[in-house]
């Protein structure tokens, strides 16, 4: 099944301006793969006046080969001719072009592979036809190569692009439109699964129930998902192995620094330059205590931030060998039973990531996170969520649950409450609002509670 065109239209407007402006222009598109970038430019690209062109690993010869048909389409005979090398075909686009003239170049990363010197010539043909009416769309998976080629200020495109778009996995609240459902817990359950990656939910969609697809694409070896995390891992990363590896101790339980070296059997000192990448390619999250300073803070710990490599690497990667010797309804029935831990996870992250977009309260509040310590009597404790008002007079704490009945929420409450007169951040004239954030919420909840439920934070994660 094919989903609607989803949430884009942001980057569709700042494109749309860029290919239709009376100069010239040089997009650059980039993001993680099976986000929705082909299928942006597809819906982008005008019909008449557009080649659009996806690189592969093949030769450089056969790539231009591939590439002068597809602009034979738009210009008749301009793939009679065999071109010796790239300048040649390109510089014969830029004279023969259509004026509005768009040539999008999707996987541009693997013909830099092939052909080295192909930003170079882009780089000179750009700036010698500024004025003329024709429009440049580089895109790729690879988010290193790409922002590598526009923000490293020694590479020839840098500075160049009028646009330059991270295509972002989708928020939670589009799920609602793409399975159809108004059930508040399977969104979340699907979302604990899939993430925000539009082509798992568009896999998805074609069975009837989470599990049956999750056995069928994730866990089955032949299913197109089950080696998901190398594909993404091999676009961005040169050691994959010592990558997946670190994600895979962080999918089994460590989340220090010290416990992942301990299990790996390195120094940290080695893990800081993967760890850092795979934070920055968004596959890794670093959580501090909320008030503490990332940069300072000794009580860092690390998880993977994307919901379906968290899934992937807790329960695909450990049971790889029972997979692959069809224990598959084995495998499934033992992940059922646990799963409430992961998608209590993924329910927390959700909350947190939608404070700020909540008007709580009636008050404007920053980012949230975790907070976690010895409180000012020097007792351990934990708080799920914490954010300060904008005005910083008030503190938001709150506690993540699956499910809560009305009766429990007046004794969260007021738990939430003694946690944080312990916190030893907390100043004198500083005002405490409790809230309870749950999936399933009893239907007897009073009005006017601090009881928030998921279809609240759902709505606000767009």
């Amino acid at each position: 099944m094919r989903l609607s065109f989803l949430n884009r239209e942001n980057e569709f407007r700042r494109l749309k301006r860029a290919i239709t402006a009376p100069q010239g222009s040089f997009c650059c598109l980039y993001g993680r793969r099976r986000c929705g970038k082909s299928r942006l430019l597809r819906q982008l690209l005008p019909e008449g006046r557009s080649v659009y062109y996806v690189g592969d690993r093949r030769e450089a010869g056969l790539q231009r080969t591939a590439l002068a048909e597809a602009v034979g389409l738009l210009l008749p005979g301009f793939d009679d001719v065999a071109y010796p090398d790239w300048l040649a075909l390109l510089k014969r686009w830029w004279n023969e072009a259509p004026p509005g003239g768009v040539l999008s170049l999707d996987e541009f990363p693997y013909l830099v592979d092939v052909s080295p010197e192909l930003p170079s010539l882009l780089q000179k043909l750009v700036d010698e036809n500024a004025e003329k009416p024709l429009h440049l769309i580089l895109s790729g998976s690879s988010q290193r190569m790409m922002q590598g080629l526009v923000l490293d200020e020694s590479e020839p495109l840098y500075g160049r692009a009028r646009e330059i778009i991270h295509v972002r996995p989708l928020g939670a609240a589009w799920l609602q439109r793409a399975f159809g459902t108004d059930s508040a817990d399977e969104l979340v359950a699907d979302y604990a699964v899939w993430g925000g990656i539009p082509r798992y939910w568009e896999l998805a969609t074609d069975f009837g129930a989470l599990w049956d697809a999750v056995e069928s694409l994730v866990f089955d070896p032949l299913g197109v998902l089950h080696q998901e995390p190398g594909r993404l891992l091999n676009d961005d990363m040169r050691d994959t192995v010592q990558a997946s590896s670190i994600l895979a101790v962080v999918g089994r339980g460590c989340h220090r620094l010290s416990e992942i070296a301990g299990r790996l059997g390195k120094p940290a000192t080695s893990l800081t330059r993967p760890i850092r990448r795979l934070l920055q390619l968004g596959l890794l999250r670093r959580d501090v205590p909320f008030g503490h300073s990332p940069e300072s803070s000794k009580s860092t710990v690390y998880s993977i931030a994307d919901p379906f490599l968290m899934f992937w690497f807790r329960f695909v990667d450990p049971n790889r060998s029972r997979l692959g010797a069809g224990a598959l309804d084995s495998v499934t029935q033992e992940v059922q039973k646990v799963f409430p831990i992961h998608k209590g996870a993924v329910w927390e992250q959700l909350v947190r990531t939608a404070i700020p977009r909540l008007a709580l309260g009636e008050m404007i509040w920053g980012p949230a996170s975790r907070w976690w310590g010895p409180g000012i009597d020097h007792r351990p404790m934990e708080i799920d969520v914490v954010a300060e008002s904008e005005d910083r007079r008030s503190l938001l704490v709150g506690e993540v649950k699956l499910s809560v009945s009305s009766t429990d929420i007046p004794r969260i409450e007021t738990d939430l409450v003694n946690k944080a007169r312990r916190l030893p951040f907390l100043g004198t004239s500083v005002s405490i609002l409790p809230f309870v954030f749950s999936v399933n919420q009893d239907p007897h909840v009073p009005a006017g509670n601090r009881a928030v439920t998921a279809e609240q934070v759902l709505s606000a994660l767009t």
